[in-house]
């Protein structure tokens, strides 16, 4: 169940006559609506679904998007070109393009998981531009975030080098918060052109270094893609559970529709299982 939202300050989807793409579940085309959804400026996101647009194109009977527990707010990071807004284009869209435009500032897409049997959560992704001249933009949706999947080319050694300065800077900003982490190895289709610079070895030891889980992944082929995301959402599922992650007020990085269940769920969770009872033998 996909609806993605494409527009954050000066995207490709954006231009200077006011006119915004949005990009809506799967069983609809893209949609290019309404000449007052832009403004200028840095970090604005623009909704530009008019009630005229959604009687033209409803959604079907089953489809109810007011309907999660949760919602969480995923940052992609890693450098420029890594294929990180390739990874999401798959996993929202089940697409990949060979050529795909340079995000410019950051995307905005959302999707929806069941995590567990009636536990249905909302995803927000923050696709961020991995160039040095958009860090001031990206950096300001950090602290807002409670996932993050820190994505590297498997054959760019540079792109690598940098996952422990893009992890430390996000880790040093959030605080007090906290964001959890995936690791990814991107495009490893390319194995079989023998072009790989960075070896599984040398990514598993940063990954255990970090604290981190590691998957390798292709955009192109799908391999791992879905794993990737859905690894993501529940390490950040079951740290609500256990409380490493914690609803605080002002913050943004999760949202929960009903605190109180949350609190029993957790409340369950903590007592102590108990002792099977002995059962004597009736020989």
């Amino acid at each position: 169940m996909i609806i993605t939202a494409h527009s954050v300050a000066m995207n490709d989807h954006t231009d200077q006559t006011g006119v915004a793409a949005v990009v809506v579940p799967q069983y609809l085309k893209r949609q290019t609506l309404g000449q007052s959804c832009w403004e200028a400026g840095v970090g604005l996101l623009v909704f530009c679904v008019s009630p005229v647009f959604i009687a033209l194109f409803p959604p079907p009977p089953a489809m109810d998007l007011t309907l999660w527990q949760y919602q969480f707010r995923i940052i992609m990071l890693g450098d420029s070109t890594v294929g990180k807004s390739s990874l999401l284009k798959r996993y929202t869209e089940d697409l990949f393009l060979e050529s795909i435009n340079q995000t410019v500032g950051v995307d905005f897409y959302v999707h929806f998981l069941e995590v567990e049997q009636g536990v249905r959560v909302k995803l927000q992704f923050w696709d961020t531009a991995g160039q040095e001249r958009f860090r001031s933009v990206t950096r300001s949706y950090y602290r807002n975030s409670v996932g993050g999947l820190l994505v590297f080319d498997l054959t760019n050694r540079a792109s690598f080098d940098h996952i422990k300065e893009w992890h430390d800077e996000v880790c040093e900003r959030v605080q007090p918060h906290k964001v959890l982490f995936v690791l990814v190895g991107q495009k490893s289709d390319r194995d079989a052109f023998e072009e790989r610079v960075v070896s599984r070895e040398e990514a598993e030891k940063l990954a255990a270094q970090l604290g981190l889980p590691y998957v390798e992944a292709s955009a192109k082929t799908g391999q791992n893609v879905r794993e990737s995301f859905e690894l993501l959402t529940r390490r950040v599922y079951q740290g609500l559970l256990s409380g490493e992650v914690e609803l605080q007020e002002g913050w943004d990085g999760v949202k929960c529709a009903a605190p109180q269940a949350l609190q029993l769920q957790r409340a369950s969770l903590a007592q102590p299982s108990p002792a099977p009872k002995n059962k004597k033998c009736c020989g």
